[in-house]
C-alpha cells in the first residue's frame, strides 16, 4: 500500500472522528444543554387611572413617548373641584365663627352665679362646644379632602417609561379608578425564558445567561428565579371541588416548560427593548456534570 492510499485512509478516518465528536457535542447542546429559544421579553407595565372623575381637557404627551417621573400627563376639568374647594372652605368659615360663638356662650355661663345659671346648664354648654368644634374639625378635613381632589386633576407619570398604546383623546370622560392609559416601566425590563423540565437540574440561581434577540442584538443577564408552580391542564378541579382525572394516558409525553426569570444587565444604547421581544437564552451552568441523571426520553 502507498503512503498516497494510507495517507487518504488516515485522513478519511480523521474526518469522520471528528464528525462524530461535533455530532456528540451538538447532541449534548441541544438535548442536555440548559438553553431555549422560547424566551420572552418583559416589562412592567402600569395601568394609569385618574383618583377622580371628570372630563379630559387636556393630553399632554403621545402613543410611545418616553417621561420621566412625575411628568404631567393629562388634566382633568378642574372646575367642579375649584367649586368643592370653596364650600368646603366656606364651611370652615361657617363652623369656626359657630365654634367661636360657643366657647363665648360657655364662658359666660361659667362666670354667672350658680343661682342664675344651673349646674346642668353649664355641662350642657361645654358639650355643645365639644360638638362644635368636632364639626369644625370635620370641615377643615373636607377642606383637606377638597384641596387633595383639585391637585388629582393634574395625572402625572409614577415611573420613569414608555407610554404605549394610547387610545385616550381630549374629550373624553376620565372615571376615577379606571384605566386611560399604559406606562411601561423603563427600568423594569426582564426575560422570561421557558426551559423544559429536563433541563431545570443544569440551572441555578446566580447563573450567568447569554440572550440573543431574534433582530440579532445580544444581551446578558443573571438567573434571578425559577418558577415553583404551573397549571396542571390534564388535572383540573370539578365543580365538586375533587380532582378531575383524566383517564387516558398519552404515551408521548412532551416535557413541561418551566418559567425562569432572567435579570437583564444594562443593554447597549443602541438595544431597543420592547415588552413581548422572543429571544433565544442560554445559561452558563455552574453545576457538575456527574451530579446531574439522565433525563427520561421514553
Amino acid at each position: 500500500m502507498s503512503w498516497k492510499k494510507v495517507f487518504s485512509v488516515l485522513f478519511t478516518l480523521l474526518v469522520f472522528g471528528a464528525a462524530v465528536v461535533v455530532v456528540r457535542l451538538m447532541w449534548i447542546h441541544y438535548m442536555d444543554s440548559p438553553w431555549t429559544r422560547d424566551g420572552r421579553v418583559r416589562a412592567d407595565i402600569i395601568n394609569i387611572a385618574p383618583d377622580v372623575s371628570g372630563l379630559i381637557v387636556e393630553i399632554l404627551v403621545r402613543d410611545n413617548q418616553r417621561v420621566k417621573k412625575s411628568d404631567l400627563l393629562m388634566r382633568i376639568d378642574p372646575e367642579h373641584y375649584r367649586h368643592a374647594l370653596d364650600e368646603a372652605e366656606a364651611e370652615v368659615a361657617s363652623r369656626k365663627a359657630e365654634l367661636v360663638m360657643r366657647e363665648d356662650d360657655a364662658k359666660r355661663r361659667l362666670d354667672m352665679d350658680a343661682l342664675v345659671v344651673s349646674r346642668e346648664s353649664r355641662e350642657n354648654a361645654h358639650h355643645i362646644v365639644d360638638s362644635a368644634r368636632a364639626a369644625y374639625q370635620n370641615a377643615l378635613s373636607r377642606v383637606e379632602e377638597a384641596r387633595l381632589n383639585l391637585h388629582r386633576t393634574e395625572v402625572r407619570a409614577s415611573v420613569d417609561g414608555y407610554i404605549t398604546n394610547l387610545q385616550t383623546f381630549e374629550g373624553d370622560f376620565a372615571q376615577r379608578g379606571k384605566p386611560v392609559m399604559a406606562l411601561v416601566d423603563s427600568h423594569s425590563f426582564y426575560v422570561y425564558g421557558y426551559f423544559e423540565e429536563t433541563r431545570l437540574p443544569w440551572i441555578r440561581e446566580g447563573d450567568k445567561a447569554d440572550l440573543r434577540l431574534m433582530s440579532g442584538e445580544e444581551l446578558t443577564g443573571t438567573v434571578d428565579s425559577i418558577a415553583r408552580g404551573i397549571y396542571d391542564r390534564n388535572n383540573p378541579e370539578s365543580q365538586d371541588l375533587v380532582a378531575n382525572v383524566n383517564p387516558t394516558f398519552n404515551w408521548v409525553r412532551l416535557a413541561q416548560r418551566i418559567p425562569v426569570r432572567i435579570h437583564l444587565d444594562p443593554p447597549p444604547a443602541r438595544v431597543l427593548l420592547s415588552a413581548g421581544q422572543t429571544c433565544t437564552v442560554t445559561i452558563h451552568t455552574t453545576v457538575d456534570p456527574a451530579t446531574v441523571p439522565s433525563p427520561d426520553r421514553i
